[in-house]
C-alpha cells in the first residue's frame, strides 16, 4: 500500500519538470518591423528583415513582391534594388545565380558524357582481353595436345625398341617370357 502512494508524488515531479522544460525552450520572438517603419535608415537595418528589399533611388524600404519572383520595374529598377546584402545589387546577383547554373549544368553534362564514353571505352576494352585470354587459353591447349601426342610417339618408340609395343592388330596377344 506504501508502494501505491508513492507513485503520485513521482508523476507530479515527473509533470512538473516537463512542463519547466516546455517553458524553457518555448522562444519569444520580438515583433517583426513593418518593412516601411525601417525606410530613410540604412540598407543594413532594412535587410535584417529577409522579407524586405531596399531600393537605393529613393532610400525606401519595401516589402519584397513574394508573388512574383524579381520586382518590378515601378518598385525599384534592377540595378538599384538591394536584397539579403547591400553590397551586391539584384542585378548582379541574378547573372551571378544563372552563370553559377550554368556552370553545374555544363559540369554534370561533361561528367555524364566523359561516364559514358569511358563505360563504352572500357565494355569494348573488356572484349579485347576476353578475346585475347580466349586465343591465348586455346594456344595452350593446343600446345598441351601437341606435347602429348610427342610424348605418346617417344613412348611408343621406346616401347618398340624394348620389345614391349603389342600389335595394333591383336592388343590380346600372349606375353611371352624368354
Amino acid at each position: 500500500m506504501a508502494a501505491g502512494r508513492c507513485w503520485l508524488p513521482a508523476l507530479a515531479l515527473v509533470w512538473g519538470c516537463v512542463g519547466m522544460a516546455a517553458a524553457a525552450f518555448t522562444t519569444v520572438t520580438p515583433p517583426v518591423q513593418a518593412c516601411s517603419d525601417l525606410s530613410h535608415r540604412s540598407c543594413e537595418e532594412c535587410l535584417k528583415n529577409v522579407s524586405c528589399l531596399w531600393c537605393y533611388t529613393n532610400n525606401t524600404c519595401i516589402d519584397y513582391p513574394v508573388r512574383s519572383i524579381l520586382p518590378s520595374s515601378s518598385l525599384c529598377s534592377l540595378s538599384n534594388a538591394r536584397w539579403g546584402v547591400c553590397w551586391i545589387n539584384f542585378e548582379a546577383l541574378i547573372i551571378a545565380i544563372a552563370v553559377i547554373a550554368g556552370l553545374i549544368l555544363v559540369s554534370i553534362a561533361i561528367c555524364c558524357c566523359y561516364c559514358c564514353y569511358c563505360r563504352k571505352r572500357s565494355k569494348s576494352r573488356r572484349d579485347d582481353e576476353e578475346e585475347q585470354l580466349a586465343r591465348k587459353r586455346e594456344e595452350r591447349r593446343l600446345q598441351s595436345l601437341q606435347r602429348k601426342h610427342e610424348r605418346k610417339q617417344k613412348h611408343d618408340e621406346i616401347r618398340k625398341k624394348y620389345g614391349l609395343l603389342q600389335d595394333s592388330d591383336n592388343p590380346y596377344s600372349r606375353f611371352e617370357n624368354e
